[in-house]
């Protein structure tokens, strides 16, 4: 995560909003309490809405819940009024794999780090940052999958851009899938090419009938 902790107070003005994701080249930025805990987040989205606000349908009471937040944004100059809320927010614990789901299902760009314990924002993982993790040196992510390999004797290991290669040998056929499978969830790995021979083919259980 980077260090750095890109928030700011629920009273910060829509000048310093802008100030702030100009300073850091950022498309959004977290909206922390007097404590340092994260209650929202603004976005570009957020605030561009202040200059299409005028296209907007008028107010009414058959508008939906998206529409009548929309033109509270409109209206807003501070960050709490700004704000999608609540904050969507990771540990310094999360791995790398679990923030980029988090990212990809809920269609942010960054996510604010907190204090397991105290809350308070601790950083911010960019998009970037968790694809740092696919430049990982080839010898240290063979390190690791060698670490994770049954029997290190029967299979041999080849890193190349991130493809991990197996070559060798298992006692079953299920294992050889258990490996790859292993392997693949490895942080920084990209692929998987298995080429490990089972010594023996497993029997098929038919489950019984009904």
């Amino acid at each position: 995560m980077g260090r750095v902790a890109i928030a700011v107070l629920e009273e910060a003005s829509f000048a310093d909003i802008v100030a702030t994701l100009k300073r850091y080249a950022v498309g959004a930025v977290t909206v922390i309490d007097v404590g340092r805990r994260p209650v929202g987040v603004v976005s570009e989205d957020d605030l561009l809405l202040k200059e299409i606000g005028p296209a907007l349908p008028s107010a009414s009471i058959f508008e939906s819940r998206r529409q009548r937040r929309e033109h509270d944004k409109v209206a807003g100059v501070r960050a709490a009024q700004l704000m999608t809320s609540p904050a969507i927010t990771v540990t310094p614990e999360t791995s790398v794999r679990d923030a980029a789901r988090v990212m990809h299902g809920r269609r942010v760009a960054q996510l604010p780090v907190v204090d397991p314990v105290t809350g308070r924002i601790v950083g911010t993982l960019h998009r970037r940052d968790v694809l740092r993790i696919f430049t990982r040196p080839a010898a240290e992510l063979a390190a690791e999958v060698e670490a994770a390999l049954p029997d290190p004797e029967a299979i041999s290991v080849e890193v190349a851009q991130g493809v991990v290669t197996l070559r060798g040998h298992a006692p079953r056929r299920s294992e050889v899938l258990a490996l790859a499978e292993t392997i693949r969830a490895i942080e920084g790995v990209v692929d998987v090419t298995c080429e490990v021979a089972a010594e023996e083919d497993e029997p098929i259980v038919v489950p019984p009938l009904l």
